[in-house]
């Protein structure tokens, strides 16, 4: 799955636009490496995401196409 369409399923971001936006601006690294909206996310890739003034890491646990709003903190564990 795209990185891009990965964020906003897991609604870490909300927006798919803002997601690839993010990526293009280089905010976004995967395992320590700049990458763009389309690299391919895969279970247990580390995301690091500059948001502002903060940064948000997460590991992926799941790469499903749909899951409801409810669930979709279930796709990734926050890293500290």
């Amino acid at each position: 799955m795209r990185l891009d369409k990965w964020l906003k399923v897991s609604r870490i971001i909300k927006r798919r636009t803002i997601a690839n936006e993010i990526c293009d601006k280089g905010r976004v690294h995967v395992n320590g490496a700049l990458v763009k909206a389309s690299y391919q996310v895969k279970v247990n890739d580390l995301i690091e995401l500059q948001l502002g003034q903060r940064t948000v890491k997460v590991k992926v646990l799941s790469l499903p196409e749909h899951i409801s709003k409810d669930e979709a903190h279930l796709l990734y564990e926050e890293v500290k």
